[in-house]
């Protein structure tokens, strides 16, 4: 049985008011388990050791025999960690696994989990080259071959010091801790780090701070200012959704997190446009669009395909940086470098999603930061040390306690996915179509009128009572070729019973992703209140199904829920949710914000008008015409001047008052898009 080993090592701060307080931690994960295991800190990453941090007077900080000195103990320090290994790497060992059957195990150097700056410390190379190839630092874009050990090994034999240090980037001072090793390549070794080299790095430090570079180069730094401001609150106007980070403040705050930056990737491209030149909203895009491919948790050949094709739109768009002054001296950054990598690294060691630095940055928390917190702050590594085997000695005291049934487990079996209602029994899971339920919240909100005609006075909507009728006559008709749109109004019955309004409701669908997992199911509330933490209205968008028989949003059209409420009827319940609907008006994603998200989320189209500086996210989706959807979509929509239903359960025959639809508020991880949005009057509209 091959086991390779996982290994990650990155400095931390634990003291907020310093920032001096630093230690090393180094972390060892099995390559066996699940990426989703391996994010979940259900401790398949463990801290195996503190590295040391010399530190000496200030008359040493340049002195090159104390820097090759820090280095060559960080080397030596790993190999003396992991030499306990090296046996079973040369003759296998038997083993007993967790299924209680013996194999013969080798073990074997997998990957290594660290960011750029540990990166040229493990390969021993210079700074601004590359651990991978030999791409010179000034042509990072230009043709270069793969580094190896071996290589390595017979430049040092050939070459002098100045030579290797000047023309290919290798520090001969330092011998990595892979030398000691079989099979063991620390350039192979290294991993792809999305956190730092495409979220943080490319993302935010680079992309986002080359758009005010731009904006300041363009218009001066008066009108420039102006600008960054209109965006700032573009990007605090984002209308709320779940999970949706909120920006009150726009980008203007200084300790910036890896969740501050996916947070801002969902609504800064419609913040920008209009202020910005097309390709260079083209460009960004077609980032987005690589970034998320990358971060999936399932990666196919056709997910690399559309890999290699966003990298190269990107690489196409981002000149317009270089042409407009932003960037004259060309894009020799090694964060953005790493692309060139990113799709060989994922054929080699799976999605990057499981071996992204982000995992020992989450694991910092638990194994370094409160611990220390924990401790009396006096010699606190010993009594950090002491914390960390106390809580590893009770999670797997309780695991055995499990295991003997003693006490119940801490994870319930994941819920199996809602399948397609079909008069089939053999029915399987159909990966490319969504399928879910929806169902009201557990508590009624008492507030509100319970007669239907007061109800509809109480919300200032008339027709609720008139939709209401022609839905429930389709409900009983739904076997009837006989639509409510053909009969008046009076023949339509009218629900009688007491009507129950909600504040939300649950779906709950089937959504393969990198949340979800590939077999996962995953829940997410839609809200429909008149007051959201007393902060004005909360009115959520949905998805809604049409036909089902088509995949993603092709099937699918965009509402706002109004109102969740249900009535009784014959003794039968019936939830229903009041929606206004948007028109579709295309079929392709906006050929400028093409990238893709997940969640039924508008973000409004600001085009060159100025935001007040008081406005408030939660009029967002009513002070606008025009709208971006930003979701896993096919298609544009519209908003439509009228109100409908969605039903949640078995639809009945459609017509253009009544259209009872099972409603979803997601979908799987597939390539959509910004998709555009503007205004419409009638229902003949939709498509």
């Amino acid at each position: 049985m091959y086991c390779p080993v996982i290994v990650g090592s990155d400095k931390t701060t634990v003291s907020v008011a310093t920032g001096h307080v630093e230690y090393h931690p180094f972390y060892i994960s099995p390559g066996g388990v699940h990426n989703t295991v391996r994010r979940a800190h259900r401790n398949a990453v463990a801290p195996t050791a503190f590295l040391a941090i010399p530190k000496g007077d200030r008359k040493y900080d340049n002195d090159p025999a104390f820097r090759k000195f820090k280095r060559q103990l960080y080397h030596d320090s790993i190999a003396t960690i992991l030499k306990t290994l090296r046996p079973g790497m040369i003759t296998p060992v038997v083993r007993r696994c967790p299924d209680g059957h013996f194999r013969r195990v080798i073990y074997d150097l997998g990957a290594y989990i660290a960011d750029y700056p540990e990166q040229v410390y493990l390969a021993g190379i210079v700074q601004n080259w590359c651990p991978k190839c030999t791409a010179l630092p000034t042509d990072l874009d230009g043709f270069a071959d793969r580094r190896s050990q071996q290589f390595h090994q017979e430049l040092v034999q050939e070459l002098d010091s100045w030579t290797l240090w000047d023309e290919y980037g290798v520090d001969d001072d330092i011998t990595p801790f892979t030398y000691h090793f079989p099979r063991a390549d620390i350039h192979e070794m290294l991993s792809a780090d999305l956190l730092h080299q495409l979220i943080k790095g490319t993302f935010k430090d680079h992309l986002v701070q080359w758009v005010g570079d731009y904006l300041y180069l363009e218009h001066g730094e008066a009108q420039a200012n102006e600008i960054l401001d209109q965006i700032d609150r573009r990007i605090a106007a984002a209308p709320a959704f779940p999970g949706l980070r909120r920006f009150p403040h726009g980008r203007r705050f200084k300790q910036w997190t890896g969740d501050d930056s996916k947070a801002l990737m969902k609504v800064y491209l419609p913040a920008i446009a209009g202020f910005v030149p097309s390709e260079m909203v083209q460009c960004i895009a077609a980032f987005l669009d690589a970034c998320y491919i990358a971060r999936r948790a399932d990666i196919t050949e056709g997910s690399l395909q559309e890999l290699d094709a966003a990298i190269k739109k990107f690489h196409i768009h981002r000149e317009v940086f270089r042409t407009s002054g932003v960037r004259p001296t060309g894009f020799n950054l090694p964060r953005q470098h790493s692309l060139a990598h990113l799709i060989s690294q994922i054929q080699e060691f799976g999605a990057p999603g499981g071996l992204c630095s982000s995992i020992t940055e989450s694991r910092h928390i638990t194994a370094v930061k409160r611990p220390w917190r924990r401790s009396n702050r006096y010699e606190a590594l010993g009594q950090m040390l002491l914390t960390n085997q106390r809580l590893d000695k009770l999670i797997r005291a309780r695991a055995d306690f499990v295991a003997r049934g003693m006490l119940p487990p801490t994870h319930a079996p994941p819920p199996k996915p809602i399948l397609p209602s079909n008069d089939d029994d053999d029915v399987g899971i159909v990966d490319e179509y969504v399928t879910g339920n929806v169902t009201l919240a557990r508590a009624q909100e008492r507030s509100y009128p319970r007669h239907l005609k007061d109800l509809a006075q109480h919300i200032h909507q008339p027709q609720l009572v008139e939709l209401t009728q022609r839905f429930l006559y389709d409900q009983l008709q739904a076997n009837n070729d006989t639509s409510s749109a053909d009969i008046p109004l009076q023949q339509c019955p009218y629900p009688a019973s007491k009507i129950s309004v909600f504040h939300s409701a649950v779906a709950t669908f089937y959504a393969p992703s990198d949340e979800s997992g590939i077999r996962g199911m995953r829940t997410e509330r839609i809200r429909s209140t008149p007051s959201w933490r007393k902060q004005g209205p909360r009115h959520d968008c949905a998805l809604v199904v049409e036909d089902q028989a088509k995949a993603g949003m092709k099937g699918m059209s965009i509402v706002r829920v109004k109102l969740f409420f249900s009535f009784t009827h014959d003794a039968k319940t019936y939830p229903c949710a009041f929606v206004e609907w948007f028109k579709r008006i295309g079929a392709a994603p906006d050929s400028e914000t093409d990238t893709f998200l997940r969640g039924a989320h508008l973000q409004p189209v600001f085009g060159r008008d100025l935001l007040p500086f008081d406005f408030h996210f939660s009029y967002s989706l009513d002070a606008f015409g025009a709208y971006y959807v930003s979701n896993n979509c096919n298609c544009a929509v519209a908003r439509e001047g009228s109100y409908d239903f969605g039903m949640f359960g078995k639809r009945p025959k459609r017509n253009n008052y009544a259209k009872c639809r099972q409603t979803v508020c997601g979908l799987a991880d597939v390539v959509s898009g910004f998709y555009l949005v503007i205004s419409a009057s009638s229902w003949s509209h939709i498509h």
